[in-house]
Parts: C-alpha cells; sequence; structure tokens
C-alpha cells in the first residue's frame, strides 16, 4: 500500500498538556491516582488478552481508561502490546503501523516493534506504514502513560491507526492480525462510547452498546449501531467513535468462548467540576480474557474412527490417484471439532510420509483425511505403491492449540512439538521426533531452524517460537517392525 512521509524519527507527543499533563511527575502522579480510584482488578480471570479503554482528556475519562488498565495483574509482561485506534484526525483508508521509529510521552520512550511493522505493512493486507496519520492523533497517545505505570518499559509496541469504515475491512485487518492475537501479547482498543447526548440517554445508550460488545458477536454490535443511530437520540452523533477498532477485536475473537468482562463506566457529565449534563460523551472500560483452558481428549473410538480415515484415504489415493471423497457432517464429538493433525506413513516400519497442518477451518476428520491423502506422495520419499498397501501403517498426531514462549528452556523434549517462525518462513518438528533422533534440545532446535524453516541453525533466536502437544497413537500391530 501507499507509505506517506517517512521521518526516521521518534513520534513525540501530540497532546501532552492538553489531553494529560506535560509534566513527567505531574503525569505519574496523577496515572497512580487514578489507578487507586480504579476498578479493582478481577484476579480470577488470569491476564487479559484485550482491553478497551477510552481516549478522552484525563480529567474525564482517566479513572474508566484505569480501571480496564488495572485488570492486567502484577508480573504479567506481555511481549508486544498492539494499540489499536480509530483514525480522528485524518480520512484515509486501510491501517497505518507505525514503523519510522518509537513513539515517545513525557514519561518516557516506548519501542516500537518494527519487525512486525514492516511484515505488516508489507503484507497487503490493507496496511501501510504512513506517519502523518499518527502525527496528530491523540486516540494512541493517551493510551501510553497508564502502559508505561503499568507495565514500565519492558515490551514493545506495536501503534496501529485505523481509517477503514466498512465491516469488511476491520474484518480483513483482523485475518492480518491473528497471528500475534495470542495469550503472550496485549491488545488495547481505544474508543469512547456515546457522544453529545444528555446524561441519561448516554448510560441508557452506552449501556446497549456494551452489551453488544459483551456479547462477542459482532453483526450484533453493527446492529445495535445502526439501533442507535436510527432512535435519533437528541444530540447523539455516534454511540461508539471507534467502532472499528472494536469491531476489528470482535473479529478476532467471533465464535470462541472469550471472558468478555465490563470493568468500568463514567460520562463526562460524572466530572464534578467540568461536567455538563445536557451534553456528555461516555467512556466504559471492558476487559477480554482468554477461554477457559479445556484439555482437548479422544476417546478410543474416535482414535478407531480417524484410524480407519486415515487408512481408507491412503488406499484410495494410491489405487484412483485421487483424494476420496469426504462427507465431513456426518462425524460428531471431538472429530467435528476444529483441530490440527499430522499424518506419517509407515512401510514395514521406515517413514514414507508425514504430511499435516494445525488447526484451521477444517474438522479434525477432514484435516486427517487431507493429510494422509498427500502423505502418500511426500516429495522427500518415493509414492507408495498397490503392492506397499499390504505392508503399511498410519501413525496420527492430534495437536494442541499454539502456545508461545519466551525462552528454550520452556522445551520439554519428548513431551512439546515445536513451531518456528520469522516474517513468512516457519517450521516444526512434531514431538516425538527429538525422541525418535536421540537430539538434544540443541539439535531440536536448530535442525527445525535450518531444514524445516529454512532461517540457518541458529535462525531460531531471533524468531519466534511456539510449543504444542499431541495425541498420538497408530494402527501398527504392537512389536510389530
Amino acid at each position: 500500500m501507499f507509505s506517506g512521509k517517512k521521518e526516521g524519527k521518534n513520534r513525540e507527543p501530540a497532546v501532552a498538556g492538553k489531553f494529560y499533563p506535560a509534566e513527567k511527575e505531574r503525569l505519574a502522579q496523577e496515572v497512580n491516582t487514578y489507578f487507586r480510584e480504579a476498578a479493582p482488578l478481577q484476579a480470577a480471570l488470569g491476564n487479559p488478552q484485550a482491553l478497551i479503554s477510552p481516549h478522552a482528556g484525563y480529567v474525564f475519562s482517566g479513572k474508566v481508561a484505569a480501571s480496564a488498565f488495572n485488570q492486567i495483574p502484577e508480573g504479567f509482561r506481555p511481549n508486544r502490546v498492539f494499540v489499536l485506534a480509530s483514525s480522528h484526525q485524518m480520512h484515509f483508508g486501510g491501517a497505518s503501523v507505525y514503523c519510522a521509529g518509537d513513539y515517545e510521552t513525557p514519561l518516557g520512550i516506548l519501542p516500537v516493534d518494527r519487525q512486525v511493522g514492516q511484515i505488516l505493512a508489507t503484507s497487503g493486507n490493507l496496511f501501510s506504514d504512513r506517519t502523518d496519520v499518527h502525527q496528530f492523533e491523540h486516540s494512541l497517545e493517551v493510551q501510553l502513560p497508564f502502559l508505561q505505570k503499568k507495565l514500565g518499559g519492558d515490551f514493545k509496541l506495536v501503534p496501529i491507526i485505523l481509517g477503514v469504515q466498512r465491516a469488511e475491512e476491520c474484518r480483513q485487518i483482523a485475518e492480518a492480525l491473528r497471528p500475534w492475537f495470542v495469550p503472550e501479547n496485549l491488545f488495547v482498543v481505544s474508543s469512547d462510547f456515546s457522544h453529545y447526548p444528555s446524561y441519561d440517554e448516554a448510560v441508557k445508550t452506552d449501556r446497549t452498546t456494551t452489551e453488544a460488545i459483551l456479547s462477542n458477536t459482532p453483526e450484533n454490535l453493527l446492529k445495535t449501531l445502526e439501533k442507535n443511530r436510527q432512535a435519533k437520540v437528541p444530540g447523539l452523533v455516534t454511540s461508539l467513535c471507534g467502532w472499528t477498532s472494536v469491531l476489528t477485536l470482535l473479529y478476532l475473537t467471533e465464535g470462541k468462548k472469550y471472558r468478555f468482562r465490563w470493568v468500568g463506566y463514567q460520562n463526562s457529565g460524572d466530572q464534578p467540576l467540568y461536567g455538563e449534563h445536557n451534553r456528555v460523551v461516555g467512556y466504559s472500560a471492558i476487559a477480554v480474557f482468554p477461554p477457559e483452558e479445556e484439555t482437548f481428549t479422544l476417546l478410543a473410538e474416535e482414535k478407531q474412527q480417524l484410524l480407519q480415515i486415515a487408512e481408507e484415504a491412503v488406499k484410495e489415493t494410491v489405487v484412483s490417484g485421487r483424494r476420496k471423497e469426504f462427507v465431513g457432517d456426518r462425524f460428531t464429538g471431538s472429530l467435528a471439532e476444529k483441530a490440527g493433525a499430522f499424518v506419517s506413513i509407515y512401510v514395514d516400519g521406515k517413514l514414507r510420509g508425514c504430511i499435516g497442518s494445525f488447526a484451521g477451518d477444517f474438522s479434525l476428520a477432514e484435516v486427517v483425511n487431507r493429510a494422509a491423502a498427500s502423505a502418500v506422495n511426500d516429495r522427500r520419499f518415493e509414492p507408495l505403491s498397490e503392492e506397499e498397501l499390504e505392508r503399511f501403517s498410519v501413525e496420527i498426531s492430534v495437536l494442541t492449540p499454539l502456545k508461545q514462549i519466551d525462552s528454550p528452556a520452556d522445551i520439554e523434549l519428548g513431551r512439546h512439538g515445536i513451531y518456528i517462525r520469522k516474517g513468512y518462513l516457519s517450521g516444526t518438528f512434531l514431538p516425538q521426533v527429538a525422541e525418535k533422533y536421540g537430539w538434544t534440545l540443541e539439535e531440536f532446535l536448530g535442525r527445525c531452524s535450518r531444514d524445516k524453516a529454512g532461517l540457518g541453525w541458529n535462525g531460531w533466536k531471533s524468531a519466534e517460537l511456539y510449543t504444542y502437544e499431541a495425541i498420538i497413537f497408530s494402527s501398527a500391530k504392537p512389536n510389530a517392525s
């Protein structure tokens, strides 16, 4: 996409002294005061994955913003913080991620993750690296002092201004951000709520809008915003000024059991000195927590069904040369869930193919069917012949969701598979590979980095590391060679 003027320097504060104090000590004191007055931490829910926070002047919305950031427990240090803020100052298409330098506030410098920014800016998914749209935008900047006081400087910032005005474009932006929407990162979504109705009308409208967000349903939010508009509430200009940023978040969480919690509300009329009740702006704080962990299990009969699916797919592909026609809607339970899997084919106990994928849009049954058919013609091996169908067996590895890790020390050989990613390059080894070949942790990482991801032996040191586990079962007879 179009790249605007790039200054090659840090983005300096634009609204210090207007939306919040420009002096470092005064700003720190004020933010600390808001944290003391804020809604308490909902400790039982763990680390938040996303926060929705207002962006007005601190005198009006500071307590509500602090209530959002107060949901970050002590000790949680996200790898990256993505801040999504809808543009108020410029009209432009797509979204802009700042890559020219770091972000500054009176509290200091926040290092920007320029590598992630450049990946997004060159992805073709509506992103650019324009700097001009960041220059005067307040909605992103005002979030940063709260992050600095809560997290210190031990994270990398990914600052994104959204100029999109269509729901479908928000969906596309969400898809581009999905690889980074993991529990190890934090997403901060900047938005105020109702603009300029009376105090009582704001309370009613903001409650309706908040409930729509808490439903975790993009279509429900869009319908609610339209219903609010059609209600023609006197003075109401918008019921959610950052609707594109909030909608992008809902597309990221759609269809999964993320736990949304409403943690604070005020409007500008609650400010005792400057607030008026006939024309207010609403502020709501929402925290989003990851789904509760569910243990993925397979019943013995489900394992047998998957083995049968894999064996039939192998035979059909070898005999006919094409993938077996698959009817997925006849499966229920875990076989109907979206999960990743790898299928390995052995002939006389020797590996002849191994293909698979992580969780995507297909059911587990369909993933196994596709992987088994593809493994027949794994280009690293000779294709299976019909004569060998009398002597083959399949091994299936059903994968748990990926978990990003900070250190190789988190890898347990024999238990964890690894997935290494840097930019567009990636590679994986299943958990059983290290044990099978007797590799050390260094060999496990080095071989995956070099042979699978194409990053060189030490490339994993500057890449993202993920682990996963696998439920492994086979059709091979016990003690078979």
